[in-house]
This record gives structure tokens, sequence and C-alpha cells, in this order.
């Protein structure tokens, strides 16, 4: 599988906009600002349905546009190749088609043609607090498990009316026990089928990481991950029932897969307070191509790997094991953004693999011959 063609109109700083790429390697190469990373964004949106910046879609609109349309064009197993569009017009639903037949619900569309984005913004991973890390094994998992998804989806709710009827509860002064069990029961039901499926995710992920990230420093570091949940110890009933009058008190939920988090460990101590730039870039490089493998593994093909800006700050030859791994066979179709025009050309005299260079400026693209 591969993107063949994107076509973007009003995305962003681009007006009008076509590439047609190799199923190798493609670099964008311009200034910051330039719109190399939006690139990255539109071929983000046609797996995902949303920006990997910026969930306000209608934000992603050029400037007085009247909409926003981007359109890929997909080589799979089949002769012909697969059309998704995302269309997104001011004070409107957001419209996604593939083939031209438009999706009732946008879940049903994620992990058909899956991808990995590698981007600045994922030190988000290591500097934000648990909701990013959360969400992270949340968008891994959905990717290739739509019943978890759906788990995801309805503990969110449960839990919602839950905190409204604590927030009842404490507002008018009263306390219907019956009508508390009932999300009681919905949040345990899901909670501890959503935690066993992200306790065998990190379990089977962890070998995957770590083996990146010594490829990628050589060795140099010893790495761990950990899954942190409540309910390692104990069940989410027991949980709350002893966790009970406490929620009342704050008014919600204290308690459930809502609160687990990921602690990421570099020579046994916290990579965020420990970790240099270079060390947090590499740990981060390293979990999303262990995302990589792992998706690969489920989906029995390559998913599309997005590169954006990840040269930054890391040394020579880290930034060599990185172009080397990409150019194996074991990767398909890559993405990458870069500054360093010269870089990238030194790369390529290293790395003979195919490859094509488009110059971005100000919102628009030229392919270099």
């Amino acid at each position: 599988m591969f993107l063949q063609k994107l076509s973007i109109a009003n995305f962003k700083n681009y007006k009008k906009q076509e590439f047609t790429f190799t199923g190798k390697i493609n670099c964008f190469i311009g200034n910051n600002g330039a719109g190399k990373t939006n690139i990255l964004d539109a071929i983000f949106y046609l797996s995902f349905c949303k920006s990997y910046f910026n969930y306000i879609d209608m934000q992603n609109i050029l400037h007085d546009a009247p909409f926003f349309a981007v359109h890929g064009s997909y080589l799979t197993n089949g002769s012909t190749p697969d059309q998704i569009s995302i269309i997104q017009k001011r004070n409107a639903k957001k419209v996604v088609k593939l083939n031209d037949k438009e999706y009732d619900r946008f879940s049903d569309h994620i992990g058909k043609y899956p991808l990995v984005m590698i981007s600045p913004y994922d030190r988000d991973l290591i500097n934000e607090g648990s909701e990013a890390r959360r969400k992270y094994i949340d968008s891994v998992i959905s990717q290739f498990d739509k019943i978890y998804l759906d788990d995801l989806i309805n503990y969110n709710k449960a839990l919602l009316q839950r905190n409204i009827l604590l927030k009842q509860f404490s507002e008018q002064h009263y306390y219907d026990k019956d009508m508390l069990e009932i999300w009681d029961s919905k949040l345990i039901h899901l909670g501890e089928k959503i935690h066993a499926k992200r306790k065998e995710f990190i379990a089977n992920f962890i070998s995957l990481f770590q083996q990146y990230f010594d490829y990628i420093s050589n060795g140099k570091e010893k790495v761990d991950i950990y899954y942190e949940s409540q309910l390692n110890e104990r069940g989410l009933d027991e949980l709350l029932s002893v966790s009970v009058e406490k929620d009342r008190q704050i008014r919600y939920t204290s308690c459930g897969i809502h609160k687990d988090d990921l602690v990421f460990n570099i020579e046994g101590h916290p990579v965020k307070k420990f970790g240099s730039q270079g060390q947090q870039k590499s740990y981060v490089i390293a979990i999303k191509l262990a995302q990589f493998d792992y998706t690969r593994e489920i989906k029995n093909f390559k998913p599309i790997l997005l590169l954006d800006d990840i040269f930054d700050k890391l040394d020579e030859e880290r930034v060599r094991q990185i172009i080397h791994l990409v150019a194996d066979n074991s990767f398909g179709q890559t993405f990458i953004t870069d500054t360093q025009h010269d870089r990238i050309k030194n790369i390529f005299k290293q790395v003979d693999i195919e490859h094509k260079i488009f110059i971005i400026s100000e919102g628009s693209g030229t392919e270099i011959p």
C-alpha cells in the first residue's frame, strides 16, 4: 500500500497543490514556515480524518476560503486505486468519503490506511501529563482493533454520565446508590476489557521499542517503559466501591482506566528529568518505530511513515542510523521534511534507494528532476 497522489485545496497555507509520489522515500525541503509539515498533516488527515496538530478542523481552512479539501489516491493490492476525500466547509459537518461513498462514522475509516507520524511535537509524550500518553496508547490500538475503539468511546460516555450524576448529588443534596451503580456496572465491564488490551499491548511493545532504541543509540543506554494502572493491583469494581465517598466529595470519578499512565525510564531514571534533548528525541523516535513494526505485524502490510523535522538535535551518527533503517526493505513509503537540502542530498549519496525531492516555498511545491 502507498499514497500515489495527493491533492489539496485551501488547506492551511496551500491554495491548490498536487503531488505524485514514489512508493519509497519522498522528501520535502524548505525553510521553517514554508509549509512542509502541512503536507504531512494532509496525509495524516487521509488516515485519521483529523489533523495531527490542530483538532479544530475549521482552523485548518486557508484564510477567507469557504472550505478545505484533501484528496488521496492509494495503490493497494487491487488494480484500481482507492480514492479518499476529506472536505470541511465552514460551519458545516466534515465529510469523509472512500471511493465516493460517505462514512456515517469516521471511526469506521480508522485503521484502513495505517500511518505512523514522528514529529517534534511527540516530545509531549515525555513532557506533558498522563492524558497525552493515554491518547497515544489508544490511537495505536484503535488502528487495528475496532472493538477497543468502541469500548473506549462507550467508557468515556459512561464516565461522563457518572461524573454528571456525582455533581448532581452534590448540588441537589441527595444520593441514589442504584443510579450510580448503573454507570459503575458499565465502567467495570468496559474498563476491565480496555485495561487487559492495554496491558497486552505494552507487554508486546516494550521489546520492539528497546530494539529500536539500541539501534539508534548503538546500545549506549538502557531504556524501559512501565504501564502504570490502578487496575494492576485491584479490580475496578473494588476500586469504585472503596472510592465512592471520595468521589461524592470531589464530584468526579477518581479511579479507572482514565487514570492510566506510561512511565518512561532511561538508565533506571525518568527520561523527562534525566534525558538530554538528543536522548529524549531518540526515545520518542524508537517508540514510533516500534509502533510501525507492531502495526505492520498486525496488519500484514507496511504503514506509511511520516518523519517531520526529526534530524534536528540528533548527531550525525544517529541521523545515518535512522536513514539506513527506513531505507531497509522492512519499511515502505516514507515522507521526510528537512530544512537542509545539502543534508538530504548527502544522505542519498550514501543510500541508494528510490526517492523524490520536492522544494517547498510559501505554500507551493516543486519536484526536483
